[in-house]
């Protein structure tokens, strides 16, 4: 498997091929940022709970010409069925769109529902959705979910900070005869207290987002790293991840340095309401 950054991926047992930096709708960058990223090779819109004018335009915009290249992931919290299918219509109907590539099961830390799972499974057979992605904060439940083959791709948490995933779920993904599910993380600079200098050990240096990024990537087990740019410098800044590509082995100790340093200064925030948002 290659490690080039500018080379795409296909999303695990989805088939979908992919840009290794995803995209977020939160954070407010133009409709301009988004559709230069897509010509830069970054094809996955995640459209989140947090749905910003910018992303929405560019969706639209470019779903128009190149609706085939474009990934578009539509995310719902709700644990019924039907309140399910109402989300996901409204969501392709503001986009106008026919379908999403992934419906998004958001934020599961225990076994999916089976009323949830076939209110899925309803939408894809009707066409709505594509395939089906889950997310949550409980490494553990991901081996659960690996072995689940109507779950094409896995939203996982990971980060200098949180390497969890490492041990707890990453080496669980792949099983013998069986399709591997795609894997896209997010928090990739943990709410961005890994590039806060206050955070950094004395005489280390503070990382950026783009460190952050390359860090993610820089695991093979992992597919698509989300960045959430608020503006279109911060787009134009982050999609340097993608040229630089991985970090060194020096690097990546550097920034195990400087997570292991946030994870400690951090642990007793885990009240923190940034810390409960998926993006």
């Amino acid at each position: 498997m290659t490690n080039d950054f500018l080379m795409p991926r296909v999303l695990g047992r989805s088939g979908l091929t992919v840009g290794r930096l995803g995209l977020g709708s939160s954070y407010g960058a133009p409709a301009g940022a988004y559709e230069q990223a897509f010509e830069r090779g970054c094809n996955y819109f995640y459209w989140g709970s947090a749905r910003r004018k910018g992303m929405g335009e560019a969706i639209r915009h470019l779903a128009s010409r190149h609706r085939d290249k474009i990934v578009v992931v539509l995310q719902s919290y709700s644990r019924h069925g039907l309140l399910l299918g109402h989300r996901i219509e409204s969501g392709l109907r503001g986009l106008r769109l026919d379908y999403a590539d992934i419906l998004l099961l958001g934020w599961h830390n225990r076994p999916l529902s089976p009323r949830l799972m076939e209110g899925a499974l309803q939408l894809q057979q009707r066409g709505r959705v594509r395939h089906i992605a889950v997310s949550g904060h409980d490494r553990a439940m991901f081996q659960q979910f690996a072995r689940d083959l109507r779950l094409q791709v896995l939203m996982v948490r990971y980060n200098a900070a949180h390497r969890g995933a490492e041990k707890e779920a990453f080496p669980y993904l792949e099983r013998q005869g069986e399709p591997k599910a795609g894997v896209v993380c997010y928090t990739g600079t943990r709410w961005g207290t890994l590039i806060d200098p206050r955070n950094t050990p004395t005489g280390v240096r503070t990382p950026t987002a783009v460190d952050c990024y390359r860090f993610v990537l820089s695991n093979t087990d992992v597919d698509v790293c989300l960045t959430g740019p608020a503006t279109a410098e911060q787009m134009e800044a982050n999609l340097k991840a993608l040229e630089l590509g991985p970090l060194s082995e020096e690097e990546l100790q550097w920034m195990r340095k400087v997570g292991d340093n946030v994870h400690r200064l951090t642990a007793r925030s885990s009240r923190n309401p940034f810390m409960q948002r998926e993006q």
